[in-house]
């Protein structure tokens, strides 16, 4: 059983006890609500807070849809570099689509989306585009100039004033983003000075989940958030400003404590008076450090996450995705937390079926690849590539058999079906490799439930593999990648390649 550390029920009442208290101090103003994090299917915070709920945000959020609206922010370079969000494989863009879809389904107003730091580049015109044709209605947000040390130039005509107002009628408008970096607070600043000079009154909050303020600086779980932000090179600090203000300790990240002065007197200047926070955590609703239940199942989680988040960095390197620092980083994390790679029980065994079955060749540099799955009861399946399936496929299916007290040997899928299959990719779409991956042997495994009551079983049980822990002593290929991701495996892989190839992988 998946041991639970966290209370998710607790944190919707907790946050939307807390944001409430903020709208109602004055009903007739505007929140613009800042949503740092994943606003949907939040996976960080349900691996590093087992028991949290990846929608929670969106399910508080629905219970304010009467007063909120949406606003997107997406920066014009993460759209140029066609950056990436790991937890879905999916690049930013694209994120932004799929979190439109997602909001809509939880039937949450989408104001607009804007593109910030804007570049006249084919490829982000080519986006605003695609937004405007399917009703989207789009903004552009140009670098703000004077920021972030000429206020006068900010707050003017110049600065915020040479953006575009954002229509909004709402009470509250809850500002989010496929990632960090995208300028949810230029965005949210922006509006407050637009606001102003309309009359309108409005505030600036904070909705965060990491770090945890109320964390010590040191607990893996505030480590594992710098770990997953190492490409921007987040680091967790002491709240200076909240100690001196009220003798606290509180923990933030050094972008927000290097901004706080400058934000402070960036509202002062728009609202005319002394700013209402005296620090950056005052800036934030964030009660997930009260709805830990249990420490310990909260720290091994997240020293997990590090592990994973070095592995899948170290891959992105292999790919040319990123630099070596962010690698670097997440190796000095590991360090601090006293874990290595061995601690992932997948890889230790995945690695160990490999030197058991002399599946290496040192001479050609070349192994077969093998995957092992953890499932729930914490029993670690394997699967290899053969000229039938793919590592992951084979993983998937064995994984299945064990959940379901089946026994190995057994067919799943008749012999003809696959060697059909196999005939096809060669002969009519003229492929490169014929073994099957993720997708075409799931597809197949449903096709065979038709006739074969035991196919049927395991297909009703492979819902049962969402949450579990998988490694690859090789990296997968993009689709199989995606297949494992969208059933819910957490899947990492070792820095190689299968083959030698640079196209036919």
């Amino acid at each position: 059983m998946k041991k639970i550390g966290f209370d998710a029920e607790k944190y919707i009442e907790e946050q939307s006890k807390y944001i409430l208290e903020r709208i109602n101090e004055n009903e007739s103003e505007r929140l613009y609500l800042e949503f740092g994090g994943k606003l949907v299917q939040d996976k960080h915070a349900m691996r590093v807070l087992p028991g949290f709920d990846e929608n929670a945000k969106i399910k508080l959020l629905q219970r304010l849809k009467d007063k909120a609206e949406i606003v997107i922010c997406i920066y014009a370079g993460d759209i140029v570099t066609n950056k990436t969000r790991q937890d879905f494989g999916i690049t930013y863009d694209m994120e932004v689509l799929r979190i439109i879809d997602m909001f809509r389904r939880y039937e949450l107003s989408i104001n607009s989306v804007v593109v910030t730091r804007y570049e006249d580049e084919p490829a982000v015109n080519m986006f605003i585009s695609r937004l405007e044709r399917r009703g989207i209605r789009t903004y552009k947000h140009s670098f703000t100039k004077g920021y972030p040390t000429d206020v006068d130039t900010i707050v003017s005509e110049e600065g915020y004033g040479a953006n575009p107002y954002i229509e909004v009628t709402k009470p509250i408008v809850v500002v989010n983003a496929p990632g960090g970096g995208s300028g949810k607070l230029a965005t949210c600043l922006s509006q407050l000075y637009h606001e102003k000079l309309r009359g309108v009154t409005a505030r600036y909050a904070k909705f965060e989940t990491f770090p945890i303020w109320s964390l010590p600086l040191k607990h893996p779980v505030n480590i594992a958030y710098e770990a997953a932000t190492a490409d921007l090179k987040d680091v967790n600090m002491i709240d200076s400003f909240h100690l001196e203000a009220y003798g606290e300790t509180a923990v933030n990240y050094n972008r927000d404590l290097e901004i706080f002065p400058v934000l402070k007197r960036i509202i002062e200047r728009i609202t005319g008076k002394e700013a209402e926070y005296k620090s950056p955590t005052d800036m934030g609703v964030n009660r997930a450090g009260f709805c830990i239940t249990d420490d310990e199942v909260c720290r091994e989680a997240a020293c997990q996450e590090v592990i994973r988040r070095y592995l899948i960095a170290e891959c992105d390197y292999k790919k040319g995705k990123i630099t070596a620092d962010p690698v670097s980083r997440c190796k000095l994390l590991m360090d601090e937390l006293g874990v290595t790679v061995e601690d992932r029980a997948v890889l230790k065994r995945a690695h160990e079926y490999v030197e058991e079955n002399g599946l290496r060749d040192d001479e050609k540099d070349e192994h077969t690849p093998v995957v092992a799955i953890e499932i729930d009861d914490g029993t670690i399946v394997t699967g290899k590539s053969s000229d039938i399936m793919v590592a992951p496929a084979a993983a998937i299916l064995n994984a299945v058999k064990v959940i379901c007290g089946l026994a190995d040997e057994l067919h799943l899928i008749s012999p003809h079906i696959l060697g059909d299959i196999q005939k096809l990719k060669a002969n009519v779409l003229r492929q490169e490799g014929t073994a099957l991956n993720v997708e075409e042997i799931l597809t197949a495994l449903t096709i065979s439930a038709a006739t074969n009551p035991m196919a049927e079983l395991v297909v009703e049980k492979l819902t049962e593999l969402d949450g579990c822990k998988a490694h690859s002593t090789a990296i997968l290929s993009e689709k199989d990648e995606t297949s494992l991701k969208s059933i819910g495996i957490d899947i990492t892989c070792d820095p190689e390649y299968e083959t030698k190839n640079l196209f036919f992988e």
